[in-house]
């Protein structure tokens, strides 16, 4: 009962520690500038306002821009993502295809180049063919981080399909396509959902490809537009707060309501195969 207890005791503390800087984000947002640099700081905001939502996330066109930038590229960025990593990680785990084992070595490889290695060298290749500044190029540049973890992700799931049931839905008359889309799909759920997820958060929140091909205001995306909130001037820290909270929305919702598809996707995944 002490180990539980101890065990209980350490989960709240760590809990607490990462939690701590989400509740101060949201503190500082219902205060007023002058309250945010009080000495001693106020835990509790009093009285609470919300001028920092009004005036930062309602009253200024760049943040409703860039919060609509950021929601059309990363829903294009998931799929595309769909439509090329789950095809492809059907066919390294179900098909004769030969340099599995390198290729599988290349998605690793990829997944750990900071994105700022290859920001540089897509502003170049993307402006070759008029792909910068685009919402079309801004997706390709997330696509190339988000499809070689999602291929690594749904690969074991389809792996995991007995080989039999897929040899008796093409022996009723299913093509490989046709296996592929009724039984393997079905039983890969909770893959394609952390999938989607994981590829949307990443690109909700990516900063430097925004920066680097999003040469126009006009189509950058919220992580960029937020940056500009600090400036030589100083910083509203009551509205950066406001529209950092207002972007954190996507995120705690996708997973309090997807909780048990991502951790159920992540740790089949990590198992199967």
């Amino acid at each position: 009962m002490t180990r539980e207890r101890i065990r209980l005791g350490v989960g709240v503390a760590v809990t607490a520690v990462y939690l701590l800087p989400v509740y101060w984000m949201l503190v500082t947002s219902f205060k007023q500038q002058a309250d945010v640099f009080a000495r001693p700081p106020a835990l509790v905001p009093m009285p609470p306002t919300t001028s920092a939502y009004r005036n930062a996330v309602l009253g200024d066109p760049d943040i409703a821009r860039g919060l609509l930038n950021t929601f059309v590229i990363a829903t294009g960025t998931t799929l595309l993502t769909l439509v090329v990593a789950v095809p492809a990680a059907y066919a390294l785990a179900r098909l004769r295809v030969r340099w599995v084992t390198p290729a599988l070595l290349l998605f690793l490889a990829v997944q750990m180049i900071p994105a700022v290695n290859l920001a540089l060298p897509m502003f170049v290749l993307f402006g070759r063919v008029g792909l910068v500044n685009t919402y079309l190029g801004l997706i390709v540049a997330n696509c190339s981080l988000s499809i070689p973890l999602a291929i690594t992700i749904m690969r074991p799931y389809f792996l995991s399909v007995p080989g039999e049931v897929l040899e008796a839905a093409r022996v009723d008359g299913c093509t490989t396509f046709g296996a592929f889309l009724r039984v393997a799909l079905p039983v890969s759920v909770p893959g394609l959902i952390t999938m989607s997820v994981v590829s949307f958060l990443g690109a909700w929140g990516e900063f430097v490809f925004g920066l680097a091909l999003a040469t126009g205001e006009e189509l950058q995306p919220i992580s960029v537009v937020i940056a500009k909130l600090t400036n030589a001037f100083g910083t509203r820290w009551n509205e950066l707060m406001a529209v950092s909270a207002v972007v954190a929305v996507p995120v705690i919702v996708l997973f309090v309501l997807l909780q048990r598809y991502i951790v159920a996707g992540l740790t089949d995944g990590a198992t199967k195969g």
